[in-house]
């Protein structure tokens, strides 16, 4: 469930937003004059947002390459990676 607290709780309840944060994991919604204003959230979360968001962003990259014709086949891929690093049969 959505945490919303009112952007004067920034400086006069910071510790308490943060270790909110930190601890649950989630974001705390500020509002300003009664309107969203900012959403405040742990370093931890925000590095698992952007990181899920450069996932999304790579896999539709692969997919418009392999749609587009731009791809190879994943045995071929895998064998220049067990050249390359001198990997495979023994």
């Amino acid at each position: 469930m959505a945490v919303i607290r009112p952007s004067s709780d920034l400086c006069n309840r910071y510790g308490e937003i943060s270790e909110f944060c930190n601890q649950q994991q989630e974001p705390v919604f500020t509002t300003r004059n009664g309107t969203g204003d900012l959403v405040v959230m742990s370093n931890a979360e925000y590095e698992r947002l952007s990181g899920k968001c450069e996932l999304y962003r790579m896999l539709d990259a692969g997919l418009a390459d392999a749609e587009s014709g731009k791809s190879r086949k994943t045995k071929d891929v895998f064998s220049d990676i067990e050249r390359k690093y001198g990997l495979g049969k023994a």
